[in-house]
């Protein structure tokens, strides 16, 4: 049989071909909204498209199931596991075929059989797969997002991000019960997981490709505790923060997503439109690198720097319903065709399209005025807080927050901060800091869109902070900051 890993390091998200070299058949689990990998693969293989499953609703990226079968005419395989509120709403006018616990794909002589792992979602179908030339059992288990390596899927996005209020702890008991049910599957089953390291799908994914189900018995955390309440209590400590757009996700992959016919291609739009765009309250997304933007951006534009964290930033700040623009390099191969198809993954159809950096010379010419964003040491930070006259803004996530922060910051996560923008102080310039320096900029880079004329980033972050051994405090006991004397 082949069996064939796809992987986006973006998204940390894996999805699979499972195919039968003898017939040419071959079906694909969990695909990405872009499909031309699966349909480059299958052309360069010699395979037929004939079946793509998925193992649940998927919160992190929009599903290429419809995109792929349109493209191929291949069967249509989901879920029908999950209880009445959570089912898909397009398996009927698709014609999709429903599976059960223990029901199974054929694909030549492949067997994939669904096994139902309910806990990170009701529906949620782990894959057992036996290459039927090589013997009657299973060798392999696709685990979608209920089993990673070193840890878990979480069981609180149906409440946090589909807004199915009251069901985080009945999830992880579900998925409590899911673990106990492996234990009893053998040793050497391959676990092929659908995330990797950086999902925020799990809160310690390992990052390594495959592991096996006897290692994860061993040294996965959710294997280790056998009583169900303090099962249930270890899931949901320290989940990290689930992306807005993950809403978004959920209510499109529910209902259907649109098929396409691919990833759209934006225009590069001229150069004297960029300043029309910004009086008319345009949102424009400057791409180029953090360090370029600090040192000089048209005000009003919110820099996310082309990069691995550009969809999921992108996801958490940029609106659904309303049309955006992007700032793209000069002399940067690719970089329209990365941007599109990370905005493409997530389902923010709205760009309109893009503008080359001249764009920002030409409205200067014009009579722009590029703004800037200092940086400051750790030192100057604390000099400016133990006097009162610089307010600190910590933008890093909960968890971050606990384990310690500056003394007298405010905390408001990234994500979160256009929301709870009341809450930065205006009655003095704000220092905002992330662990070490990445997310900072990007929110320095947003207050000043904002309107927050005062910004400064912290270089280095609370990492330098800490090197330098300054306070930290804790919830519930900070820690006075003083300077000298």
């Amino acid at each position: 049989m082949i069996l064939e890993r796809f992987y986006d390091e973006a998204l940390a998200q894996a999805s699979y071909l499972i195919a039968c070299p003898a017939t040419g058949e071959a079906l694909v689990v969990d695909p990405l909204r872009d499909v031309e990998p699966y349909l480059r693969y299958a052309q360069a293989h010699g395979l037929r498209i004939r079946h793509v499953t998925e193992t649940h609703i998927h919160a992190d990226f929009v599903s290429g199931t419809r995109e792929l079968a349109a493209r191929t005419g291949a069967r249509v395989y989901l879920s029908d596991a999950g209880d009445e509120a959570w089912t898909y709403a397009f398996a009927s006018r698709d014609g999709a075929t429903l599976l059960r616990d223990g029901d199974a794909v054929v694909v030549g002589r492949v067997r994939v059989q669904a096994i139902h792992t309910p806990g990170h979602t009701p529906e949620h179908l782990s894959f057992a797969v036996t290459d039927l030339a090589g013997g009657a059992e299973p060798f392999a288990v696709l685990t979608g997002d209920f089993l990673f390596a070193g840890d878990v899927g979480r069981p609180d996005l149906l409440e946090k991000a589909a807004g199915q209020r009251g069901t985080t702890e009945a999830a992880a008991r579900a998925l409590f019960r899911s673990v106990q049910r492996f234990r009893s599957l053998p040793d050497h089953w391959l676990v092929l997981p659908g995330h990797g390291a950086g999902s925020a799908c799990g809160k310690a994914i390992g990052g390594v490709p495959a592991t096996t189900l006897g290692y994860e018995k061993r040294f996965n955390w959710a294997f280790q505790i056998d009583d169900e309440d303090a099962f249930v209590a270890a899931a949901l400590a320290g989940q990290p923060e689930p992306p807005k757009y993950f809403a978004q996700m959920k209510r499109i992959n529910k209902e259907g997503p649109r098929v396409v016919g691919g990833v759209p291609r934006p225009p590069r739009l001229p150069d004297d439109q960029l300043a029309a765009v910004l009086r008319e309250g345009g949102w424009v997304i400057d791409t180029r690198p953090a360090a370029v933007v600090a040192q000089g951006h048209l005000p009003g534009t919110i820099n996310l720097p082309l990069g691995r964290g550009f969809a999921t930033w992108a996801g958490w700040l940029v609106p659904y319903d309303r049309p955006f623009y992007l700032i793209l390099e000069e002399e940067c191969d690719g970089c329209v065709d990365q941007a599109a198809r990370s905005l493409f993954l997530i389902g923010l159809d709205g760009l309109v399209g893009y503008f080359g950096a001249r764009a920002i010379e030409a409205a200067v010419r014009h009579g722009a005025t590029l703004a800037r964003i200092p940086a400051i040491e750790a030192r100057e930070l604390a000099e400016g807080v133990a006097r009162g006259d610089l307010a600190a803004v910590d933008v890093r996530g909960e968890t971050e927050w606990a384990a310690g922060h500056v003394p007298g910051a405010v905390h408001i996560p990234l994500g979160y901060l256009v929301d709870r923008r009341a809450e930065v102080p205006r009655d003095r310039p704000v220092a905002v800091y992330c662990q070490s320096g990445g997310r900072s900029a990007i929110a320095a880079s947003l207050l000043r869109a904002l309107g927050f004329e005062r910004v400064v980033d912290v270089r280095g972050g609370f990492a330098a902070w800490r090197a330098q051994g300054y306070p930290v405090a804790r919830p519930g006991g900070d820690a006075a900051l003083t300077i000298g004397g």
